[in-house]
Protein backbone atom coordinates (compact mmCIF):
# COMPACT_ATOMS: atom_id res chain seq x y z
CA UNK A 1 0.00 0.00 0.00
CA UNK A 2 1.49 3.39 -0.75
CA UNK A 3 1.75 5.66 1.60
CA UNK A 4 -0.09 8.50 2.48
CA UNK A 5 0.23 12.19 4.33
CA UNK A 6 -1.68 11.31 8.03
CA UNK A 7 -2.85 14.02 11.00
CA UNK A 8 -2.16 12.52 14.42
CA UNK A 9 -3.55 14.12 17.37
CA UNK A 10 -2.47 12.88 20.46
CA UNK A 11 -3.49 14.41 24.19
CA UNK A 12 -1.41 14.17 27.15
CA UNK A 13 -2.49 14.93 30.41
CA UNK A 14 -1.04 15.18 34.24
CA UNK A 15 -1.13 11.36 36.20
CA UNK A 16 -4.18 11.77 39.11
CA UNK A 17 -2.09 12.81 41.89
CA UNK A 18 0.21 15.03 39.98
CA UNK A 19 0.22 18.72 40.52
CA UNK A 20 -1.28 20.25 38.28
CA UNK A 21 -0.68 24.46 39.40
CA UNK A 22 -1.86 25.40 35.70
CA UNK A 23 -5.73 23.43 36.27
CA UNK A 24 -5.49 24.48 39.42
CA UNK A 25 -5.21 28.16 37.77
CA UNK A 26 -7.59 28.19 35.97
CA UNK A 27 -9.65 26.21 38.76
CA UNK A 28 -9.47 29.51 40.09
CA UNK A 29 -10.08 31.60 37.88
CA UNK A 30 -13.39 30.28 36.94
CA UNK A 31 -14.80 30.48 39.95
CA UNK A 32 -13.74 33.77 40.73
CA UNK A 33 -15.62 34.47 37.24
CA UNK A 34 -19.05 33.04 39.04
CA UNK A 35 -18.44 29.35 38.08
CA UNK A 36 -19.01 28.05 41.34
CA UNK A 37 -19.84 24.84 40.06
CA UNK A 38 -16.37 24.02 38.66
CA UNK A 39 -14.89 21.43 41.19
CA UNK A 40 -11.56 20.61 39.06
CA UNK A 41 -9.71 21.45 36.26
CA UNK A 42 -7.08 19.64 34.68
CA UNK A 43 -4.44 21.10 32.14
CA UNK A 44 -2.84 19.37 29.56
CA UNK A 45 -1.68 19.64 26.04
CA UNK A 46 -2.59 18.46 22.47
CA UNK A 47 0.14 17.68 19.91
CA UNK A 48 -1.03 17.26 16.13
CA UNK A 49 1.47 15.31 14.34
CA UNK A 50 1.85 15.24 10.65
CA UNK A 51 3.50 12.13 8.78
CA UNK A 52 3.74 9.59 6.41
CA UNK A 53 1.86 6.37 6.88
CA UNK A 54 0.27 3.12 5.00
CA UNK A 55 -2.66 3.69 6.64
CA UNK A 56 -4.53 4.86 9.96
CA UNK A 57 -3.29 1.83 11.62
CA UNK A 58 0.33 2.87 11.23
CA UNK A 59 -0.26 6.53 11.46
CA UNK A 60 -1.67 5.61 15.45
CA UNK A 61 1.07 2.86 16.27
CA UNK A 62 3.82 5.74 15.35
CA UNK A 63 1.88 8.66 17.37
CA UNK A 64 1.46 6.22 20.27
CA UNK A 65 5.20 5.57 19.60
CA UNK A 66 6.16 9.22 19.38
CA UNK A 67 4.40 9.89 22.57
CA UNK A 68 5.85 7.35 24.62
CA UNK A 69 9.14 8.09 23.35
CA UNK A 70 9.06 12.24 23.48
CA UNK A 71 6.05 13.57 23.65
CA UNK A 72 4.91 12.73 27.16
CA UNK A 73 7.00 12.07 30.35
CA UNK A 74 5.40 8.74 31.82
CA UNK A 75 6.74 9.49 35.22
CA UNK A 76 4.00 12.45 35.62
CA UNK A 77 2.06 12.53 32.46
CA UNK A 78 -0.15 10.05 30.52
CA UNK A 79 -1.20 9.71 26.95
CA UNK A 80 -3.63 8.76 24.37
CA UNK A 81 -3.83 9.01 21.02
CA UNK A 82 -7.54 10.93 20.26
CA UNK A 83 -7.48 11.45 16.39
CA UNK A 84 -5.85 10.27 13.21
CA UNK A 85 -6.95 11.77 9.66
CA UNK A 86 -5.83 11.21 6.13
CA UNK A 87 -4.41 15.07 4.99
CA UNK A 88 -5.56 16.49 1.59
CA UNK A 89 -8.58 14.50 1.26
CA UNK A 90 -12.14 16.06 0.77
CA UNK A 91 -14.86 14.41 2.60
Amino acid sequence: MAEGRWMVEVIVMPKEGVNDPQGEAIRGGLRALGYAGVRGVRAGKVIRVELNAAGADDARAAGAEMADRLLANPVIESFHVAAVAPVGVEA
